[in-house]
């Protein structure tokens, strides 16, 4: 079964390595384009999922569905080191319900870098 990954980072950049990091290093597929969420919300995922209290809060996050078992996506997330805080949410965390109806209503994550020119992309 599916499950989601919420990327919660310092900055922008960070998340777009983070994603750069699970597609390529972690061999994860995504079932759809990042989304941007806001970074409170993702504090509140983190707190959800993991059951403990927040110890620093994000500036920037983002959401993908992946085409992975949370079980698999955890055992990937482990090999990898990626710059950013990684939350497997898989459907029996709560807040996934969640996230499967509002998902698609999150705008697209610009997976570019905040240093890079407008036209270039984020890997080109």
């Amino acid at each position: 079964m599916k499950s989601f990954a919420v990327i919660r980072a310092d900055n922008a950049d960070k998340v777009n390595v983070a994603l750069h990091d699970l597609e390529h290093y972690g061999h994860l597929r995504f079932l759809s384009k990042p989304k941007r969420i806001e970074p409170q919300y993702a504090d509140n995922v983190l707190v959800s999922v993991v059951g403990v209290p927040l110890k620093s809060k994000c500036n920037s996050a983002a959401l993908v569905e992946l085409d992975n078992n949370a079980g698999a996506a955890i055992s990937k997330l482990r090999k990898i080191h990626p710059p950013a805080h990684i939350v497997i949410v898989s459907p029996r965390h709560k807040v996934y319900e969640e996230l499967v109806d509002k998902a698609e209503l999150y705008p697209e994550f610009e997976r570019k870098f905040a240093s890079q020119d407008s036209t270039q992309s984020a890997y080109g």
